[in-house]
């Protein structure tokens, strides 16, 4: 449907009327934040600034302008005028791309619109009128455009809140906001009420659409050999073949809209669910140990129902992506691919990076390890942040940690008597040679601001070490873990993303899974085995290895050192006082873009300003050339480009690592306290990015202590048993010159 020439007359002059005398000048509105976000005054207090941005609001982007407005007129109580709007915006889509990326989410708020329209007039009250207006839309939808509604609609509540207190927070303190950040709280103020009226009625509505279009089991048990009933849930779509190729989740959190998403695309969609999830509060549940023999009894199961055509896909990100990574121990002659983004590695980035435990991995373990469990959604983070700042302060072992959590018998305490990759996590997904025997495809996909992609990488690296000829293909991207969950948003930690990364992951995987099981193109973004888009720019760049990533090498020294320093004086002496608890303090993930490096940033690495435009891509590694007086210690690499305005951007997301496991991570090998030393490591994060010349290469080593992580003493000991007595004597580092970071780089 195109827009009617009469409309696009009116909407472009509703544009012009918008804009200010001056396009420069600049908009300010008085504002004082509200309380909280469901503190009462919030709908007058965002009442009076709609009407106040309404009158100068203007943007040159027609779509943005529109769904700007549209949630402008909404906190206004404007509800026809909200969706006259919406409807406009939406014969705009649908003369370009009504299935791209937030499609279903745009639909989904036109629906919305028209509700709270007829709920205004006193016709209907807003369920009613709701539940009409979705059945009349979605109805008319084919199976792909209504299951991304229906996805849409059941979207967990926390991205909105958060996204809305975010906002708020931002203005918190500030006597008054300029046009782009009041505009920005409108939508997310918007986008969270919507989410937070239609939360009540997802589940019903998700299951009316859902017998309308396919054949459910909400429930099936399936038997495994061990005795132990896995549950799992099954969609099929009610029209086409009678057999089918199926689209395997294995997982620990609830995902059943993953299986409807596969039913829409083609495929029977079956998410099953680790052994004692949904099991009873007596079931047993212990994460990791048994997925990859449990998977694979899925699998044998599902090839041998009638809906079956014998072969099967698996999926998913995080714990799901270590779990498609599990079933590949031992590969099931029915499975043909997996896909993964941001897949956990047991022991490599999961509860520990680096070998540096997380206190994160025990609020995990107590939302996912526990049958019956209350998922922590109101994402009460002052109680694990308190937890985390008494066990600080109390200079006890980390060990204790569960104790004064009131969580003594947790699979965290477990998980802590093995700080070396030993058996008890080779046994949970493919080692070493067994890299070797996985001859499937397989599509990973990582960012460069995720937690997860130290494990993404590991798993590459381990399969292309161990089987060259792997069909294993990667793809990267400026993501973090909720891009990859979610999708990529405009922008990253007050970052803007590139349009070009901005691609449908889903749909992605659903074009890879046609390529394997229905003969359709490979994807036409993964020509080669490494692709990655090249920050800086609108381009993607495709090699055929990491290596390729980059044709030279750009060596860093510390700041103040010459290129050829080997002997001599220390360029940098630091003491690191961990008897001193003061920095109780929680780090929080600082932007992108920060405004300065940490006052005190350890040792300081920095290039010669660029002569010329480089790319900075791939894998950083390098040695470090230092005395200590202790045994061992943690680090923390972040690495910035500094441009020739000063400004700084991070390059990835910070690698963290146990200086006695950088050798290898099956083996402890101790440091020599007192004696000169070098140490060799290899990053496990990566990124991509352009630098114009004149730009500097900036690296921060920084020793690890701080209240939400494991804190390593440097004494001999296993580092969860150390306490603060073991912090008498201050750590004494000496860093030499010839310390230096090997940065890939292509010119």
């Amino acid at each position: 449907m195109k827009m009617s020439p009469i409309k696009w007359l009116c909407l472009c002059v509703l544009m012009l009327l918008a804009m200010p005398a001056s396009a420069q000048d600049r908009q300010v509105f008085g504002f004082k934040a509200p309380a909280g976000i469901d503190a009462p005054e919030v709908p007058a207090v965002m009442r009076d600034l709609a009407e106040r941005v309404l009158p100068v609001y203007q943007d040159p982007d027609p779509d943005r302008y529109l769904a700007t407005l549209s949630a402008l007129q909404w906190a206004d109580s404007n509800y026809k005028a909200a969706e006259e709007t919406r409807e406009t915006l939406r014969e705009r889509e649908s003369a370009t791309d009504a299935t791209g990326p937030g499609a279903g989410q745009a639909l989904l708020f036109d629906v919305y619109a028209r509700a709270k329209t007829i709920e205004a007039t006193g016709s209907a009250g807003f369920a009613q009128a709701f539940t009409q207006s979705f059945h009349d839309v979605v109805g008319k939808l084919d199976d792909l455009a209504a299951s991304a509604v229906t996805n849409a609609l059941q979207a967990s509540p926390p991205p909105f809140r958060e996204a809305w207190q975010q906002a708020l927070d931002r203005a918190r303190g500030k006597d008054s906001i300029e046009l782009p950040e009041a505009t920005a709280l409108i939508r997310a103020y918007f986008a969270y009420e919507a989410n937070r009226e239609l939360a009540p009625l997802a589940a019903a509505l998700g299951a009316d659409e859902d017998r309308r279009r396919y054949a459910v089991d909400d429930d099936v048990l399936i038997a495994t050999p061990a005795g132990v009933p896995i549950h799992a849930r099954v969609v099929r779509p009610k029209r086409g073949a009678a057999k089918l190729p199926t689209l395997l989740e294995f997982t620990l959190q609830l995902s059943p809209a993953d299986a409807r998403t596969s039913a829409a695309h083609g495929y029977v969609g079956v998410v099953a669910y680790t052994r004692g999830k949904l099991g009873g509060p007596k079931a047993s549940l212990v994460p990791f140990r048994y997925d990859g023999v449990d998977a694979r009894a899925v699998i044998r199961w599902i090839a041998r129902q009638p809906w079956s055509d014998g072969r099967v896909g698996m999926y998913g990100s995080d714990y799901a992506g270590f779990a498609a990574w599990a079933a590949t121990k031992n590969v099931p002659r029915e499975l043909k691919t997996i896909v993964t983004a941001d897949a956990i590695a047991p022991g490599i980035s999961f509860p520990m990076e680096g070998h540096i435990f997380r206190n994160e991995a025990l609020r995990w373990a107590t939302d996912h390890a526990v049958p019956g469990a209350v998922i922590d959604d109101d994402r009460d983070d002052a109680r694990w942040q308190a937890l985390d700042r008494r066990w600080y302060a109390s200079g006890k072992p980390y060990r204790d940690l569960a104790v004064l959590a009131d969580l003594p018998r947790s699979v965290f305490r477990d998980w802590l008597h093995h700080p070396s990759y030993d058996h008890y996590w080779e046994r949970t997904s493919p080692f070493r040679k067994q890299f070797a025997h996985i001859g499937i495809p397989v599509l990973s996909i990582g960012g460069y601001y995720a937690q997860g992609a130290v494990g993404t990488l590991y798993y590459y690296r381990q399969h292309l070490q161990y089987r060259p000829d792997a069909d294993h293909v990667l793809l990267l991207g400026p993501y973090d873990d909720r891009a990859l969950r979610d999708g990529p948003a405009p922008s990253l930690r007050g970052t803007a993303v590139s349009p070009a990364a901005q691609i449908d992951l889903l749909a992605l995987r659903y074009q890879w899974f046609d390529h394997i099981f229905k003969g359709a193109a490979r994807p036409a973004l993964l020509p080669q085995r490494v692709n990655y888009q090249l920050m800086g720019t609108d381009e993607w760049r495709h090699v055929p290895s990491l290596q390729a990533m980059a044709n030279g090498v750009l060596k860093i020294y510390p700041a103040g050192a010459a290129a050829s320093s080997t002997a001599g004086a220390p360029v940098h002496t630091q003491t690191v006082d961990f008897a001193d608890r003061s920095d109780t303090a929680i780090p929080v993930p600082p932007p992108l873009m920060p405004i300065s490096l940490p006052a005190d940033p350890g040792l300081l690495f920095e290039s010669e300003a660029l002569k010329q435009t480089t790319d900075v891509s791939g894998i950083v590694s390098g040695e470090l050339d230092f005395v200590i007086n202790k045994y061992d210690f943690d680090l923390r690499l972040t690495l910035y480009a500094q441009s020739v305005d000063g400004h700084y951007l991070q390059l990835a997301d910070p690698y963290e690592f146990r200086a006695s496991y950088a050798r290898d991570d099956v083996d402890r090998h101790l440091l020599k306290a007192g004696i000169r030393q070098k140490l060799k490591f290899t990053s496990g994060q990566i990124g991509a990015m352009r630098l114009p010349a004149g730009s500097r290469v900036i690296g921060v080593l920084a020793v690890s202590k701080r209240p939400d992580r494991q804190l390593n003493y440097g004494a001999a000991d296993d580092v969860s048993v150390e306490s603060i007595a073991a912090a008498r004597v201050p750590m004494e580092i000496r860093w030499y010159g010839d310390s230096h970071l090997d940065v890939p780089v292509r010119r």
